[in-house]
């Protein structure tokens, strides 16, 4: 395929790709994390856009759902799209469509319109990620690439975590339009960068055949099996015959879909790498760290919102040092894990507890806490974070032959999406769960037979006095003011709760690290010698 600006000068030899390494990690980063941003930005302006477009909480759910959907049906592909059309064309391609759909979401006035447009973006940003990580894995040498995927991995960690403060500050100072229109100068600089400097992968072999059936069923696969994950706790999940359905399609697509790609000779998704042991196991030990990791980003702020009265700039501010902190995690930990010897599980382990640690901390949480209570827990969550991220990364990917890299990374991003999307559904599911049933257990203490209930009640009903409210309705006011307070605390026990169980979570997958190699750290695109 010709070259999408042929006037552009670009990188091609190996010397001139290795003299731009750092500009190519930072080309592939920044997409990344226009990507990963529009994966979050639009909860916020989610009131706006019901009003502008006339629309239910129920309709516009698509706007996101929509994207998601997109977005996780592209990653595993996108190793074959890149040797397809040529890595370099390809991740040109996928900006250019991210950018451009991006426009259009702005100026959509209809419902149908903006999922629409929501959906190519999705489908443009699907392969960002799996190619960029492809992209540093053979950019760099080895001993470098440790302080690549630092660069990457704080793309990954920033992105989510700002979406929701950055898209609030901008629906709040101009309108929802322009959480879309700021991709716009972003997106052309990527691209720019994309074209200059971005190589083709050195091992592509372009397929002979493309396997339709299979993109089909991957997609009736993943797309189904997402929607789930995202309707599931509004519709009662397996109560809802909609949650059904797109259970029993999502089974049996990827059933048919299975056994299509390993009867292809030419795969879409090359599942024969699920036959190294240790990229599989490193694909459990993912799925279990996206859910932590998403899982964490998505309470928190609800956490702090809803109990605290924060708002989204604010919210942002107290969760800025833990991304900084991550960064500088993954930074130290490329430069450690590639300047010794130390077994890259050890390295696993001591973040796992970190981690944890952190979210113990996280448990003690309460109504009354403030700003200085969250800066070193949520310090320890980026550094617990950063120190799971590098070593994990390079055991999955640091096995697999050159040509495997690509599929491998896609499969890898694909199962961290996934991860996080089953811990959103499932917290959110454990969240109303936990708070029905702490509500009746404090409801069960407090009667007209307890002193601290009758004294509080007393406390609310000249509070309402005070404020304006008639003695004869005081009463009732007060009990109003009680009830709420009771759902307060029901939710504070319930977040704590929680934030034990991403922590439990983390330490659930230490054990798949004993049946993994003992190896030192090493880039993808060759096998890694174990260390014996």
């Amino acid at each position: 395929m010709k070259p999408l600006l042929p006037a552009l000068r670009r990188c091609q030899s190996d010397a001139e790709i290795y003299a731009h390494r750092y500009l190519i990690a930072i080309t592939v980063t920044l997409a990344s994390v226009l990507e990963l941003l529009d994966t979050s930005i639009v909860i916020v302006a989610i009131p706006h856009m019901m009003g502008t477009l006339g629309a239910t909480l129920d309709e516009i759910a698509w706007v996101s759902t929509g994207y998601v959907i997109a977005n996780v049906i592209v990653m595993p592909i996108s190793g074959w799209l890149s040797n397809y059309i040529g890595r370099r064309n390809y991740f040109a391609l996928s900006i250019l469509l991210f950018t451009g759909s991006s426009v259009l979401c702005g100026n959509a006035t209809t419902l149908e319109g903006l999922v629409f447009w929501r959906i190519i973006q999705g489908l443009g940003g699907g392969g960002l990620i799996s190619t960029a990580q492809a992209t540093l894995y053979e950019t760099f040498p080895p001993r470098e690439s440790g302080t690549s995927m630092a660069i990457f991995g704080l793309g990954i960690m920033v992105g989510p975590m700002l979406g929701p403060t950055l898209g609030g500050w901008i629906t709040d100072a101009m309108s929802w339009p322009w959480i879309f229109y700021i991709n716009l100068p972003l997106g052309i600089l990527a691209l720019l960068l994309a074209l200059m400097y971005v190589p083709d992968s050195k091992y592509g072999k372009r397929a002979e055949q493309v396997d339709g059936i299979g993109f089909l069923l991957l997609a009736v696969a993943i797309g189904c099996l997402q929607a789930m994950l995202e309707r599931g706790e509004k519709l009662d999940w397996f109560a809802s015959r909609e949650i059904v359905t797109y259970a029993v399609a999502s089974a049996v697509a990827m059933i048919l879909f299975v056994r299509q790609e390993l009867a292809h000779e030419h795969p879409i998704v090359d599942l024969r790498i699920l036959g190294d042991v240790q990229f599989s196991l490193a694909l459990v030990f993912t799925l279990l760290l996206g859910g932590a990791l998403f899982s964490t980003i998505f309470v928190f702020p609800v956490y702090l919102q809803t109990l605290l009265g924060f708002t989204a700039l604010e919210t942002g501010l107290v969760i800025l040092p833990g991304a900084i902190a991550s960064g500088v995690s993954m930074a130290l930990m490329g430069k450690l894990t590639a300047a010794t010897r130390v077994d890259l599980r050890l390295f696993v382990v001591a973040g796992a507890m970190v981690f944890g640690y952190s979210m113990w901390l996280h448990s003690q949480f309460t109504t009354q806490s403030g700003v200085d209570d969250f800066f070193w827990p949520m310090i320890l969550r980026g550094i617990g974070l950063g120190m799971v991220f590098i070593p994990l990364n390079n055991l999955a990917l640091g096995n697999l032959r050159p040509q495997q890299v690509a599929a491998g990374s896609g499969l890898y991003n694909l199962t961290r999406q996934l991860g996080g999307s089953i811990g959103i559904a499932v917290s959110a599911t454990l969240f109303q769960q936990f708070q029905e049933k702490n509500r009746g257990e404090i409801l069960n203490h407090v009667s007209q037979f307890s002193h601290q209930a009758t004294a509080r009640l007393e406390q609310f009903k000249a509070l309402a006095i005070s404020h304006g409210t008639p003695e004869t309705l005081a009463r009732g006011k007060a009990l109003w003011l009680l009830n709420g307070e009771i759902a307060k605390q029901a939710a504070m026990l319930s977040f704590e709760r929680l934030f034990l169980w991403f922590g439990v979570a983390l330490f659930a997958a230490l054990p798949l690290l004993l049946l993994m190699e003992r190896g030192k750290f090493a880039r993808g695109g060759g096998k890694q010698a174990p260390a014996h």
